[in-house]
């Protein structure tokens, strides 16, 4: 029986559990495969730590290059993350002909134009599987399955700590501030959360799924990004009591000659399936011409669920290997040559249901200047409220809208926030309603 072997960069938390699946589970994974996948080589920084995982003499090694190098090797697999030296090591791998597996999302949305070209003219894979939705199969989803839709929108919970904070919000009241110590403190949160609250890590993940449903160029820089930061308690009570649950959403539309990507707080009523999804878990719904509205839904981060798609990518790989079929499906779903620019629309140009909170002073005419304000700007009112009691001399005015555009909707907010009658800064949120209509 064949042996494909394997060099693993990074023995972290991911590279840990991809160690214990490859080693633990090798006879069913051979009897599967119908070959044995043997890691080699496991580079890493501390080669001393103990990672409760029994690996054979001078597995481990601090040499990264005489991973990659290693003629031996036929796939390998970086979970180090970053731009820096997992890029300098991914290159180095594909040169030397490796086949080549990453979880490494930020490092894809930003370069993975030309990584993709790169390993493509060198004839070898680049799996990601584990760089979106942790294990759910949401790259497989869209490059295999739903190869013979025309994907109309995917709209996602693709980050487990944002979600999580939400539901502490939501669930028990809690202030942003206290939901994020509370994430933090059960590993769900980094100490510096920036990349996941200000929705910096969902847009890498929307990068990606943009480019794989549509044949576009990673676009990362053009993705529209907003994070959770500014949600309140007030904000989400305000929607459950109109029927709506708040969660950060990754929203992907298909226009024609250009594509909606963008990532912000939205309201989605009861009825969607995405806002029963809780916790630190993650879901997306993606809609095909053929096959409708299909959900996914599952653990998108931590040790094992991460690890279980980098495996099921190095099987996938193996197999080709076995057939001689590397590059049956192509990396980017579509034939190179059939990727191109697909513009992606400024937020200013999308139509949306919105949100508006205003602390407004309670007195006579404040509702008929702020109204006034916004049908100048071709704003219909669906429902407009008084909420809650006075706090220093002001009330929360509560206003929702019918389809607007964000540039009239901006330009609107804009003068109404140097209304005398207006004593704090406008909240505002999107609104994805369930059949999309007015």
């Amino acid at each position: 029986m064949k042996t494909i072997h394997i060099g693993l960069l990074g023995c972290g938390t991911v590279g840990t559990g991809v160690a214990r699946i490859l080693i633990q589970n090798q006879e069913m994974i051979r009897s599967r495969v119908g070959a044995t996948l043997n890691l080699k080589r496991i580079a890493d920084i501390d080669i001393d730590r103990d990672r409760g995982v029994l690996l054979g003499k001078d597995v481990l090694t601090t040499n990264a290059d005489s991973v990659v190098t290693d003629p031996d090797i036929d796939i390998v697999i970086e979970t180090i993350g970053g731009l820096g030296i997992a890029k300098t090591l991914i290159l180095k791998a594909i040169a030397n002909g490796k086949q080549v597996v990453t979880a490494n999302k930020a490092l894809l949305a930003s370069e993975g134009n030309s990584l993709f070209r790169i390993a493509a003219d060198k004839g070898v894979e680049l799996a990601f599987e584990a760089s979106v939705g942790g294990c759910m199969p949401v790259i497989k989803t869209l490059r295999e399955s739903l190869v013979g839709n025309q994907i109309q929108a995917m709209s996602g919970i693709l980050n487990g700590t944002c979600n999580y904070i939400l539901s502490k919000i939501t669930d028990d009241g809690d202030t942003f501030e206290t939901a994020l110590a509370k994430a933090q403190s059960k590993g769900f949160a980094e100490a510096d959360p920036t990349l996941d609250v200000e929705g910096f890590d969902t847009a890498h993940k929307l990068a990606i799924l943009t480019s794989l449903a549509y044949g576009a160029d990673l676009c990362l820089d053009d993705i529209y990004v907003e994070g959770i930061s500014k949600i309140t308690p007030l904000d989400i009570e305000f929607a459950g009591q109109f029927g709506y649950k708040i969660k950060l959403l990754a929203i992907s539309k298909n226009r024609g000659n250009a594509v909606e990507a963008r990532v912000h707080p939205t309201m989605i009523p009861f009825d969607n399936l995405l806002s029963s999804v809780n916790g630190p878990l993650n879901a997306i719904t993606i809609t095909g011409d053929a096959v409708g509205d299909i959900l996914l839904y599952g653990k998108g981060a931590g040790m094992m669920p991460t690890a279980s798609a980098v495996v099921s990518d190095v099987v996938d790989i193996a197999r080709n290997l076995l057939t001689g079929s590397v590059g049956r499906v192509p990396l980017l779903s579509y034939q190179k040559d059939h990727i191109h620019r697909i513009p992606v629309m400024p937020v200013d140009e999308i139509i949306s249901h919105y949100y508006f909170r205003f602390a407004a002073l309670d007195q006579p005419g404040v509702l008929s200047k702020i109204s006034g304000i916004l049908g100048n700007h071709c704003i219909s009112l669906k429902s407009v409220h008084q909420k809650g009691r006075k706090s220093g001399g002001s009330v929360p005015l509560v206003m929702m809208t019918h389809l607007a555009k964000e540039s009239n909707v901006q330009l609107a907010l804009s003068e109404i926030v140097h209304l005398e009658v207006v004593s704090d800064m406008p909240a505002l949120i999107r609104v994805e309603d369930s059949n999309g209509s007015d």
